[in-house]
């Protein structure tokens, strides 16, 4: 009997996310490079309950076990390794067999490889895959992109392998739109995961420099936190990690991590995307920003010999006050955060025509990705009651509890100045609202000041059309006004 499904490349995610499939009935051919690796994943199919899982033996192998049309999901690194294994299967592949690229890859890629395999008549689909190793295995967010036939001919599987949450439980996953949609979606996703990580982890640096609590009290109000509005995976793991003791040395393992972030590019990626959509996306800038001053770490440990902070003390603060402003302060930039990456999406899908439904989105990030939290559910019904939003911040409800926890999350932004501790992400979270909650801002300065040196006009308030302002006696008449603003973005 032919196997349903065809997985290839067999790293830690590709194995669990064959097992997936598996468990839930489908049987899966699975095929790798390396020959070891097919026959671990056979193994533990048979160790794991006996699932349907073959292996396979050479790309041709691989191919022939599949039923067709064939329906082949690959999990390799992003980049040269996938062009090369999707030139590798494509010889063994006919006209409407569809491939999947599971990866975390660069959007315009996916485009030119739907166009070269279009070429053969083989479908294919972007697909992104949130949630880890865990969540490949036991129910992952899945972010298709790609021609809606191909879409059909996967969707059974999807449906039933991804994460399910909400009342009553629904699938993680949903058609993003064509081709490039589904990864930028996760490309984005990532980027708002950069942000929630170090939105907590200034929370972390004021609770222990600041309040002074232990690692013990940081981990068990995390805890208390993930009761709350706040709940969400992160919270949750954030909790789990701070409690955990060291088994190489004495205290907690926390503190025997080098403070030195690594990162695979997608958090650099959605910043380019931001500035090319021209989207303020400043709490995804700052949390890449603070991965690349982390890296630093030589340089860190040489100024902070020469470079000194606030020379007072640090201010005397209430204990209960301070963790309160820090709950609401958490609360409020991390939905700044999710308003600034759904912008970027909207913007993009505006642009290509993708049509992305922003309350899928939010939908299918609800369960199995590292996102995932308790306020996604009102994301979703915010972008459903109102698919034409214009930001999420001016939804009623989540306006109403900016609004009212705004002096809190300001205090604690103030708190972390006043102590020399960084806090970036929630800063710049809050000098977004505060620049998009304003009628009028300082930009007349600034388009004054380009208008003086460079000639580049300006409208006014009070007038309709383009104007220039001969500043000082420097200033000569430029002429013909039409043409002063070309090339501007």
């Amino acid at each position: 009997m032919s196997c349903d499904v065809g997985l290839y490349g067999l790293a830690v995610m590709g194995q669990n996310f064959a097992l997936n499939m598996a468990q839930h009935g489908f049987k899966v051919c699975v095929g790798n490079r390396s020959p070891e690796k097919v026959t671990a994943t056979v193994s533990r199919a048979k160790s794991e309950g006996d699932l349907p899982i073959v292996g396979s033996d050479s790309p041709a192998d691989f191919c022939s076990k599949i039923a067709k049309p064939r329906k082949i999901v690959i999990l390799v690194q992003a980049g040269k390794p996938v062009d090369l294994t999707i030139e590798a299967l494509s010889e063994h592949l006919e006209e409407g067999d569809l491939i999947i690229d599971g990866g975390n890859e660069w959007f315009p890629n996916q485009i030119r490889r739907s166009e070269e395999l279009a070429k053969k008549g083989i479908l294919f689909i972007g697909m992104g895959i949130s949630g880890g190793e865990e969540g490949a295995r036991n129910g992952p967010s899945l972010m298709p992109g790609g021609p809606k036939e191909a879409y059909d001919m996967i969707e059974p599987i999807i449906t039933k392998v991804a994460a399910k949450a909400g009342d009553p439980a629904e699938a993680c996953t949903g058609y993003c739109g064509p081709i490039g949609a589904g990864n930028y979606v996760k490309m984005v996703h990532n980027g708002i995961e950069y942000g929630d990580m170090q939105i907590i982890a200034e929370v972390y640096d004021i609770l222990k420099q600041v309040v002074g609590m232990s690692n013990e009290e940081m981990a068990q109000l995390f805890v208390d936190w993930n009761k709350t509005e706040l709940e969400s995976y992160l919270i949750e793991i954030t909790a789990t990690i701070l409690a955990k003791k060291d088994d190489k040395a004495d205290g907690f393992v926390v503190d025997h991590i080098l403070d030195k972030t690594g990162m695979k590019g997608t958090g650099r990626w959605t910043v380019q995307e931001a500035a090319e959509q021209s989207v303020a996306a400043p709490v995804i800038a700052a949390a890449l920003d603070g991965r690349y001053l982390s890296g630093r770490k030589e340089e860190r440990v040489a100024a902070s010999k020469i470079l000194q902070g606030p020379s007072e003390s640090m201010p005397a603060v209430d204990k209960a006050q301070v963790l309160s402003d820090l709950q609401d302060a958490l609360y409020c930039a991390k939905v700044a955060s999710y308003a600034q990456g759904l912008s970027i999406i909207r913007a993009a899908s505006e642009k290509h025509e993708w049509n992305v439904d922003l309350a899928l989105c939010a939908k299918m990030w609800r369960g199995g990705c590292i996102i995932r939290a308790a306020l996604l559910s009102k994301i979703t019904a915010a972008f459903e009651r109102a698919p034409k939003l214009a930001n999420l911040l001016v939804d009623p409800g989540f306006a109403k509890e900016i609004n009212e926890k705004q002096m809190g999350w300001r205090r604690v932004v103030s708190l972390g100045v006043a102590s020399g501790i960084a806090t970036p992400a929630m800063s710049s979270a809050l000098g977004y609202v505060d620049q998009y909650r304003r009628e009028s801002l300082p930009a007349n300065l600034i388009q004054a000041q380009r208008d003086f040196f460079g000639g580049h006009t300006y409208q006014r308030t009070d007038e309709e059309g383009t104007f220039h302002t001969l500043w000082d006696d420097t200033h000569k008449d430029i002429g013909d006004l039409t043409g002063r603003t070309a090339g501007e973005v």
